[in-house]
């Protein structure tokens, strides 16, 4: 799956209708609500603020909305576009113009997802990456056994303090979740900490 890390803007027009497409970071609701509230606040005599998230990569939520469309034209074919595209963390927002000519029902729904795909066309993809993530605290004397786990697995440092003794704090995949465990176990009578402690994601740029 992929994300964004920065805004991306498209401009779509058809029968007098201009469609502006945007595609922003959002890690959570509250992130996405923001990112609406700006672009309303950007285009406050726009006939429609049509938009459409998906966001937590461990557990996925979607939701879209035609902010008057109606039903089924605008949201569900912005959210398609991002569901196509294997998007997550992102709102897709399209905002209309209204030109005076009728587009239809079909007319609408071809002019959302265009301008949604044409948006995400213009954004600069990421992957994102689901990891499960690890504390593992211990003495300077074992870190021979933290190296070896570093070269057989794929090894995400978040965060490490070295002091009298060294804490990691580090991720894996989640595909590679339950053997890296297992690995930490065979040794954990030589840490002083060893733990599975959370579920994030990580985005490779």
């Amino acid at each position: 799956m992929d994300t964004v890390t920065n805004t991306w803007q498209s401009d779509y027009r058809i029968k007098g209708s201009k469609f502006l497409g945007y595609i922003a970071p959002a890690d959570d609701k509250k992130d996405a609500e923001q990112v609406l509230g700006t672009i309303k606040f950007e285009h406050p005599t726009a006939t429609h603020h049509c938009y459409a998230y998906r966001i937590n990569p461990h557990r996925p939520e979607e939701f879209a909305s035609d902010d008057g469309e109606p039903g089924g034209t605008a949201g569900l074919p912005i959210l398609n576009a991002a569901k196509a595209h294997d998007l997550m963390n992102i709102i897709l927002i399209v905002v209309r113009y209204y030109g005076g000519t009728k587009l239809g029902k079909s007319g609408l729904i071809d002019a959302y997802g265009h301008t949604a795909e044409l948006t995400i066309k213009q954004a600069e993809l990421h992957q994102i990456l689901p990891i499960k993530t690890f504390r593992i605290v211990y003495d300077y004397q074992h870190q021979g056994i933290i190296d070896k786990m570093k070269n057989d697995f794929t090894w995400i440092e978040l965060n490490s303090t070295y002091l009298e003794k060294v804490t990691i704090e580090c991720g894996c995949p989640v595909s590679e979740a339950t053997r890296f465990l297992a690995e930490v176990k065979k040794s954990e009578h030589l840490f002083d900490e060893a733990e599975a402690n959370g579920e994030t994601f990580h985005i490779i740029k």
